[in-house]
């Protein structure tokens, strides 16, 4: 029952020459004795009962303004995480979600995976690229799983989805140009071929004639070829003999900035492998240097 119908009800059952008392027991303790004394000394005096105030301690984080914003911005965008919504308006995780559950009654409803197919395809039956998704954390928020649905809870995943393989370096000074393998498999053959040039071009026109390569423990970067190559034309380089076996994988792109190149890509751009790897060529000049 709503407060404003509790009021009602002390207001008659008052009215009909009930006390304080045995409303409260009619009440069953939905309101406090105290509370519904001060009602009845309002009806004597006014007539009614009125609230100049909503009860309890009034909101300082979860205001109408803040409410409106959120709303606003499921609006906008809708899917995005209670995480970077508190970091965007200042305020904690757990108001966030007070306001998206309690005030806008918005449940996180998970995407549904679902064929990707054009008008083409559904006759061709040709199946074409997919994005980056995170079934745990990729979530719409909605009041039912079917307006979840209209706002894009739906995840269209290929049936045999084309991939490529890509080779990336970073240093002080960004990221080198990536090297993208055609047919997806790495040896030591088009590893000396096809990445170790490019590593050494972007090695010497960032950073001059004094840097060192860093390389893990990939079989095609401990093939005694490639460590005759890397000796003979880098600067420095550690050697296998010098990298620790089962070390801690040291390697930025590894914990971060491949989660950052993928947050840069337009996926929806994506239509074939070509513009996947026009894409992927694009958004390393985007990749801020400063998160590695």
């Amino acid at each position: 029952m709503k407060s404003k119908d509790i009021r009602k009800v002390v207001k008659t059952k008052y009215e009909n020459d009930d006390g304080p008392a045995k409303i409260y027991r009619d009440l069953a303790g939905a309101v406090s004795l105290p509370t519904i004394k001060l009602w009845i000394k309002m009806i004597n005096t006014s007539g009614f009962i009125t609230l100049s105030s909503p009860p309890g301690c009034p909101r300082t984080v979860r205001t109408k303004a803040a409410i409106v914003k959120l709303k606003n911005r499921l609006n906008k965008k809708k899917q995005v995480s209670t995480r970077k919504l508190a970091k965007d308006m200042n305020i904690s995780r757990t108001s966030i979600r007070r306001i998206l559950c309690e005030d806008l009654g918005c449940k996180p409803y998970k995407k549904i995976k679902q064929p990707k197919l054009t008008n083409l395809q559904k006759h061709k039956r040709f199946f074409d690229l997919d994005g980056i998704y995170n079934s745990q954390n990729d979530r719409v928020w909605a009041a039912s799983r079917e307006e979840a649905d209209r706002k894009g809870g739906f995840r269209e995943k290929t049936k045999y989805p084309e991939k490529v393989m890509v080779w990336l370096g970073a240093c002080a000074d960004g990221l080198t140009t990536p090297g993208n393998l055609e047919n997806g498999t790495m040896d030591a053959e088009v590893y000396i071929n096809e990445v170790l040039p490019i590593a050494l071009e972007c090695g010497d026109k960032a950073l001059g004639d004094d840097w060192t390569y860093q390389q893990d423990g990939a079989r095609p970067h401990k093939h005694h070829l490639t460590q005759e190559w890397c000796a003979k034309h880098f600067p420095d380089f550690i050697p296998e003999k010098r990298w620790p076996p089962n070390s801690p994988d040291l390697c930025p792109l590894d914990y971060s900035l491949w989660n950052e190149l993928a947050q840069c890509m337009n996926w929806d751009r994506i239509t074939t492998k070509a513009t996947l790897i026009k894409e992927i060529k694009r958004s390393v000049t985007k990749v801020d240097k400063k998160k590695f």
